[in-house]
């Protein structure tokens, strides 16, 4: 059985605990550019999606990254219990999809190149125990690596998938003497790899997969990881890493499968991710959540490569100029409620994801959500900006500006929704002239987390809680 990389003690380490001996920190990563600008194919346009409400096995799968890798496992009962949950609670209000990720070993089974068993449980009846209670299913796989039997062919051709790993013969890449850690790479130049892609996606298209997340692309692009001082992998190079993920794109485009890119170091402004990805990962692991995760870690730092921002605002905040309506979502990774503190700060956490246009990847468990917990995901009015595919940007997007904690955009029937952050340990007052937001006259004014109407304003002015937000519509 192949094993699967857990980025555990030592990342999390590195990250829960601040910057490393092995972090090295660079200036803006956007200017100048960095790296060879390779050769784009033209897909077309792919960002018609919104982003998505769904529901992670992340929290609970995390909890098993000590254990012993052979016998990790989570039984389908188990599974079914957070369906049900999430089928009573959450798709309601538009939480429609599940999604798998790491963390349990993968077995391909029967001669199949392709997942077919999770841990102990078989694809197929974990898929079926969603759509049986109405949800879509996603899946956390990629089709650049192998976890098959290296003799086994390649669907529809006499290449087995062996043919398709590095061979030092015919082979360029960054680092020839390293090791792919924990993963095993297919080389995208080699005969039988487009087939083996596209038998991918027929294979999860079969099976009923709405969305697949690929995950650890840095690695295989140029084999660096910050929070290593020698190389992760072999690094395959840029041209082969934007091919690969072109195709990967048109081919996902063939089976109506969103695609979500995670781990990407996003060089040169995103120029590869942007265009081949329907969303991508713009911060570092949530790990165990909380406010750490989602606004203190290494604020206001950026750097060049994976993970370019540790925390989610600041990752938000850094990417925004790259987001819109018709352009790529920014991910902000899951969101574990009741890891937070205050009502404060899981308003806060709730708002800076939707106002940034981003998904809400819920991952409590129905038997880890705090009680009340279940409001914040399921505030009718701040979905709506997701249902519109509502994208906002800040004032500024210079880390700890006093812009950045200003967010605005604008709705497709022509109202604008503005969003005070207040990140400090104490409270604070803001002053914003609507007219500094390209905002003309005065607009009436709705808190939606209060679900009350402020009055008529040219200006907002509020004093907001620690770790806190204001989140208004306004209209004519």
């Amino acid at each position: 059985m192949i094993k699967k990389l857990i980025i555990s003690a030592f990342v999390a380490g590195c990250t829960l605990l601040g910057t490393c001996a092995c972090q090295k920190n660079y200036s803006d990563m956007r200017l100048p550019n960095q790296h060879e600008h390779p050769h784009l194919e033209d897909v077309g346009n792919i960002h018609t999606f919104k982003a998505p409400l769904y529901w992670s096995i992340y929290e609970r799968a995390y909890e098993l990254d000590g254990d012993v890798w052979e016998t990790r496992n989570i039984p389908l009962s188990e599974w079914e219990a957070n369906f049900e949950w999430v089928a009573k609670e959450l798709k309601p209000y538009g939480y429609d999809m599940i999604c798998t990720d790491g963390f349990l070993p993968i077995t391909c089974e029967d001669n199949q190149p392709y997942m077919t068993r999770l841990g102990q449980v078989p694809v197929k009846d974990l898929i079926a125990a969603a759509k049986k209670r109405g949800l879509r299913v996603g899946i956390y796989d990629s089709p650049l690596e192998m976890w098959c039997d290296p003799k086994t062919l390649i669907p529809g051709t006499e290449y087995t998938v062996g043919s398709l790993l590095y061979d030092k013969t015919i082979d360029k890449v960054n680092h020839p003497k390293a090791k792919d850690k924990w993963h095993t790479y297919i080389v995208f130049s080699h005969p039988g790899a487009k087939e083996y892609i596209d038998g991918f996606f027929k294979h999860y298209s079969k099976l009923g997969v709405e969305m697949l997340r690929i995950d650890f692309l840095s690695w295989f692009e140029d084999g660096f990881f910050r929070y290593s001082d020698s190389p992760v992998g072999k690094g395959y190079g840029r041209q082969m890493y934007a091919d690969a993920l072109a195709y990967i794109c048109k081919t996902a485009k063939k089976y109506n499968i969103f695609l979500s890119l995670v781990m990407p170091h996003l060089y040169n402004d995103a120029e590869i991710e942007s265009r081949y990805g329907n969303m991508v990962r713009i911060v570092n692991d949530t790990f165990k959540g909380g406010w750490n995760f989602t606004s203190m870690q290494d604020q206001g730092q950026a750097w060049t490569s994976w993970p370019n921002c540790v925390n989610q605002f600041d990752g938000f905040t850094y990417w925004s100029h790259i987001a819109g309506r018709d352009k790529v979502i920014l991910d902000g990774d899951f969101t574990i409620m009741h890891s937070y503190k205050t009502p404060a700060e899981k308003q806060f956490v709730v708002s800076i994801q939707l106002m940034a246009g981003g998904p809400i990847a819920v991952t409590d468990q129905y038997c880890t959500i705090g009680e009340g917990d279940v409001e914040y995901y399921t505030n009718e009015e701040m979905l709506a900006l997701n249902r519109d595919r509502f994208v906002g940007h800040p004032m500024d997007d210079a880390l700890m500006s006093p812009g950045s904690n200003i967010w605005y955009g604008r709705m497709s029937n022509g109202d604008y929704v503005v969003g005070l952050f207040n990140r400090e340990d104490e409270p604070k007052a803001f002053k914003v002239a609507l007219s500094d937001l390209g905002i003309n006259g005065p607009m009436k004014v709705r808190d939606l987390w209060k679900h009350a109407d402020e009055g008529t304003a040219s200006s907002i002015e509020a004093n907001i809680e620690p770790h806190g937000c204001k989140i208004m519509r306004l209209s004519k």
